[in-house]
């Protein structure tokens, strides 16, 4: 979400959680930490806020998340030894979802490796491994059999993320089976969401 406006239309829809995009190595949709707050406290408690945080050590998540104020913290690197637990002991009562960039076979074996450590699972598209990671926002398709078999594996929520739309999200969870899907690319047009795009994609899904 990039104002409290988007995040409104989005919850009127029937979101049952929203993304608040800190800072990025690359990829589109940051806004300031000031404003993930303004947004954090306007969506009402039935509606999840997820803050996106390129962070790696326990401290910067930490204190990401308390500049911010959301309830489930989403990593989208993968965080420094032992960071997990270190998280847990300081926010208790938030949750953690690991996002798991879907690249290859290493990847499933990436996935149940920390799916004990967290609350959850997001599949994504991009590269954490280039000179300047790509973590998210591609707008790409990842390979969704090593999705599916991801799913399979582990015990906890998986979400699914990247490039998906009205056109292809009913396929997506026919293959994949995930707990909730991710859609940011997909309900936008020239970087703002679009309401026409978010009705389509939302009435696909609740159809399912």
């Amino acid at each position: 979400m990039g104002s409290v406006k988007e995040a409104a239309l989005a919850v009127c829809y029937g979101a049952h959680a929203i993304g608040l995009v800190g800072k990025m190595p690359s990829g589109p949709g940051t806004i300031p930490d000031e404003l993930i707050l303004e947004i954090s406290k306007s969506v009402p408690p039935s509606v999840s806020r997820f803050l996106l945080t390129s962070e790696t050590s326990s401290k910067g998540i930490v204190n990401h998340h308390k500049r911010t104020l959301t309830d489930t913290i989403q990593i989208v690197d993968i965080p420094e030894n032992q960071s997990y637990k270190l998280i847990k002991q300081q926010l208790p009562y938030i949750k953690l979802v690991q996002v798991i960039h879907v690249i290859d076979d290493k990847s499933v074996d990436i996935a149940v490796s920390l799916s004990s450590l967290v609350d959850g699972l997001l599949l994504d598209s991009g590269n954490p491994n280039l000179k300047r990671k790509e973590l998210g926002g591609t707008g790409r398709v990842h390979n969704w059999k090593l999705s599916r078999k991801i799913v399979e594996s582990v015990k906890i929520p998986v979400f699914l993320a990247g490039g998906l739309t009205s056109e292809n999200v009913a396929e997506a969870i026919e293959m994949v089976h995930p707990f909730g899907v991710d859609v940011c690319s997909g309900v936008r047009t020239n970087g703002f969401l679009d309401e026409r795009k978010l009705v389509d994609f939302i009435s696909t899904v609740n159809k399912l």
